[in-house]
């Protein structure tokens, strides 16, 4: 790898050099990709900065009002307590690539100073080049770069894997989660983890988020609609239980931000189309409990803001990410609706949340799904579970047996 590296970096600014071409091993596109990012940004192989964007009184007052600090004890917890004498040290970055702490073992991060690996210091993919928590954050997606896959020589010594965390909420990168070290890092159990404990962060983010949405600057109402449970309206940490009609209105409108006319919005309620006094009736009630500066009318729609869980879901699919979609999928959207426009909606969000999860391929995330109402009796969700399990497993014959129970009451 360093030889293809050195064919990159040394040959020339003219067209992309690709090292496989020149007779060297072939690059990861992932890392491909990101030494063109590098190189077309003007990064230096040779150098990662010599200095820190924040230190001292500035960067404490900085990360201790920032929203991964709420964070830092699930990583200290899951990540850094064990880093000690490992030779692997745990770092937190914002979502500009900025290093808010780096912690663990204490002679790494001596070694580490020599690459500027601090805290306060600049680790964007834009400034040092490809690394892992930068490259991270620049994708929107976990990533390894081991050794000479890094762009800046200075850091082929040392492999890494991070991975991005979101804003629960809004879906928005907070930053990103990182471990560095030799080649222990190396290996895919490490970034197995990095994804565990993103999970667990993004857990603990939501459910500081409920209790206080001023946390993250988010005191917008959310609409909460999937799952078995009442319908519910988040605003600044109060829950207020909604009716199902209230519940499918708020989230039709959502659905539509230019407006529904009266008679559009009667049609994705009822198939039989509620007549417009109905209508009218109903959204004087709902501007008693969402409030009547939020509801326009001529057309029918919101005046502010209003997020929900089928949004957080969305995004998720929308980054690739089905582990974090199926956390937040908590059920079919308002289960109990028959309104025609919440059934396109709900349709619409399962398809592609069982689409992610069959190109997924992943087990435990299928073992999840056909655990669930909408996965108990899909075969296909089923079919890609068995194919996912070594036939040594103890699970494989029951797997096998629903399969063949399916297909008989099913008639397949």
């Amino acid at each position: 790898m360093s030889s293809a590296h050195r064919s990159f970096v040394d040959g020339g600014q003219g067209q992309p050099v690709d090292p496989a071409a020149a007779g060297h091993d072939p690059v990861r596109s992932v890392v491909l990709d990101s030494w063109l990012r590098s190189r077309n940004k003007g990064v230096n192989p040779d150098a990662v900065g010599d200095g820190v964007d924040l230190d001292g009184v500035e960067l404490e007052r900085y990360r201790s009002a920032h929203p991964m600090a709420l964070i830092r004890p699930v990583v200290r917890k899951l990540l850094v307590d064990d880093a000690a004498d490992t030779g692997l040290l745990v770092a937190i970055s914002d979502a500009e690539g900025r290093l808010l702490w780096v912690e663990g073992d204490s002679q790494a991060k001596d070694r580490a100073l020599a690459m500027n690996f601090v805290e306060g210091a600049d680790w964007s993919e834009d400034r040092v080049g490809t690394n892992a928590p930068g490259t991270a954050l620049a994708l929107d997606h976990c990533v390894q770069i081991f050794e000479a896959e890094h762009f800046s020589r200075t850091v082929h010594d040392w492999s890494c894997s991070a991975a991005p965390v979101h804003d629960p909420m809004s879906g928005q990168i907070l930053g990103a989660i990182d471990i560095t070290g030799g080649p222990r890092v190396a290996v895919p159990e490490v970034l197995s983890l990095i994804r565990a404990t993103v999970a667990a962060a993004e857990s603990e983010l939501r459910l500081h988020l409920l209790n206080s949405p001023r946390l993250l600057g988010d005191t917008s109402p959310r609409l909460q609609v999937l799952g078995s449970e009442r319908p519910t309206l988040v605003r600044d940490g109060d829950r207020t239980s909604l009716s199902q009609r209230h519940a499918e209105i708020l989230l039709l409108l959502s659905e539509h931000p230019e407006g529904l006319s009266s008679d559009h919005l009667a049609v994705l309620l009822d198939e039989s189309e509620l007549d417009s006094v109905t209508i009218r009736a109903e959204m004087s009630r709902l501007r008693k409990v969402f409030g009547a500066a939020g509801l326009g009318s001529r057309p029918y729609r919101l005046l502010t803001e209003l997020g929900s869980d089928v949004d957080e879901v969305r995004r998720a699919l929308d980054r690739g990410d089905a582990a974090a979609a199926l956390r937040v999928y908590r059920g079919p959207v308002l289960p109990g609706s028959v309104a025609p426009g919440v059934e396109d909606i709900r349709n619409d969000l399962r398809g592609r949340m069982r689409a992610a999860l069959l190109r997924a391929g992943d087990q435990g995330l299928l073992a999840k799904w056909t655990s669930t109402v909408e996965g108990r009796e899909d075969t296909g969700a089923w079919a890609a579970y068995l194919s996912s399990m070594d036939r040594r497993s103890p699970m494989y014959d029951q797997v096998k047996s629903r399969i063949e129970t399916l297909d008989r009451r099913l008639g397949v």
